[in-house]
């Protein structure tokens, strides 16, 4: 499969230059598809289109861009089984779980722009004047290959709902499904120059847009090591940076739980994605006293997952996304081992009923202290933490204890008690006894975890500058 063309200024084009990458099947460790890498040359191009067609996109009324984006809803319901297909292929998700999650929790996004935008009061009366709200301009979006299409629409549905144009560049391990997208987005009849899709990697593509003087602003989801980078470059040019970056989340498990139901269903949370996942509750804190029963449900929830085919339905946990990947979170698991965490379930080495692919053991680890790597780093994997507590402040200062700050779960029979916990954890979103995703409420992190919100009204705002008009009177 070759896709070695970019999206700018409604075609698809060759790059400036030629050079290309592979793309790796993780199940297979197969190289299956190429793309092209760009260059600042590439970037140039798109970020000139996107300004070209801000001028008029940005006066395109609610009507119209309304249109725009269910044309867009309606591709993307028509392809949804071909792009689930594709993220399992370019990163390892079970076909099961990128269908019902990755692609549709995608979709989710622009049924939710659309949803906002309808009803959004883009200018309000307030004192001797008017508020009112713009379209920020040129966007520079930077997505991660872990939630490879939900990642690129929780970023483009606003933008496009808000009026601003867009430069994309998704991640170069698993940019297939974006490029599917971009077709979406052209066979919805978007004006030429609103969506460009420009290929590459973070030091060149990324940090060219990161860098632009006709990008506005520039939204970035990854490592907090990259995002760091992304915004010393933007800062030349003063542009808003939002950023969602890592995590290492806490679920707190209080005395009063169901403890089993707890420690199960939270064992599942941190697996989720096969542990790639920035907000996955990687540190459950259980009271000491039922450390021996937290540790029995652990290994009763891992003996339930099925490592194998990510194309088979059957199967609930697939590789991670990369040899890279793969030697980090063997090396994490090691110095678990080699700091003297107590080796639940899993451990080192690959899975023996898999002869290839980047599969790892879904681990458990208890008795594991704060200062501990695993319980400081993000690993970014299915290895779960399991740290003791004797008091609920102890409880609440060890979740906090951390650089990072995305979510945080509290699992309590009294709701007004887990509520009350949920106060006191210093983190962009917590979830209480198992809350299933709302699209409608913020996302986004404290600390190092970034700043800025997606999702809802909240993100819809990330892409809208404020400005006030003094002295008019209708």
């Amino acid at each position: 499969m070759e896709k070695l063309k970019f999206y700018i200024d409604g075609a698809w084009v060759d790059p400036a230059a030629p050079s290309s990458l592979g793309v790796v099947n993780p199940a297979t460790e197969e190289t299956f598809a190429q793309i092209s890498l760009g260059s600042r040359q590439d970037v140039d191009r798109a970020a000139k289109a996107a300004r070209r067609a801000f001028a008029t996109y940005s006066e395109a009324s609610v009507e119209q861009r309304l249109s725009w984006l269910q044309k867009i809803i309606e591709g993307f319901r028509a392809r949804l089984p071909e792009l689930a297909r594709t993220m399992t292929l370019e990163m390892g998700a079970p076909i099961t779980f990128a269908t019902q999650r990755q692609a549709t929790v995608a979709l989710f996004h622009f049924e939710e722009a659309a949803r906002v935008l309808a009803q959004y009061r883009f200018e309000e009366r307030m004192g001797n004047g008017i508020i009112r709200r713009e379209p920020i301009g040129v966007c520079g979006l930077i997505t991660p290959w872990n939630w490879p299409l939900n990642q690129v629409a929780s970023k483009v549905a606003p933008a496009l709902a808000t009026g601003c144009t867009v430069v994309l560049k998704p991640s170069e391990i698993a940019p297939l499904s974006a490029m599917l997208f971009a077709e979406i987005v052209d066979d919805a009849g978007i004006p030429a120059g609103v969506f460009n899709l420009v290929n590459g990697d973070g030091s060149t593509v990324g940090e060219a847009i990161a860098a632009h003087p006709e990008i506005d602003m520039v939204s970035f989801t990854g490592s907090t090591t990259a995002g760091v980078r992304v915004a010393k470059l933007a800062a030349d040019t003063v542009k808003r940076v939002a950023q969602e970056l890592g995590g290492k989340s806490a679920n707190i498990i209080l005395a009063d739980a169901d403890l089993k139901a707890a420690v199960i269903e939270g064992v599942h949370a941190c697996y989720t994605n096969a542990g790639q996942n920035c907000q996955s509750p990687t540190r459950m804190l259980v009271p000491r006293a039922q450390r021996d029963t937290a540790f029995a449900a652990a290994r009763e929830a891992v003996d339930t997952i099925r490592l194998g085919d990510p194309l088979d339905p059957a199967s609930t946990m697939g590789p991670l996304v990369s040899q890279t990947q793969f030697e980090k979170v063997q090396n994490l698991i090691q110095s678990g081992v080699d700091e003297g965490a107590t080796l639940v379930a899993g451990g080192t080495g690959r899975p023996a009923e898999v002869n290839r692919g980047y599969y790892v053991h879904p681990t458990v680890f208890g008795d594991v202290t704060p200062q501990m790597r695993i319980a400081r780093e993000e690993i970014f994997g299915p290895v779960l933490s399991i740290m003791s507590y004797d008091t609920e402040d102890e409880a609440i200062e060890i979740a906090n204890d951390t650089p990072f700050g995305l979510a945080g779960f509290v699992q309590s029979r009294d709701l007004d008690r887990a509520r009350a916990v949920a106060n006191r954890i210093r983190a962009g979103r917590v979830y209480l006894n198992g809350a299933p995703f709302d699209r409608s409420l913020p996302f986004g992190g404290y600390k190092q975890s970034g700043n800025g919100r997606e999702f809802g009204v909240f993100g819809f705002e990330e892409y809208l500058e404020v400005k006030a008009i003094v002295g008019y009177r209708d």
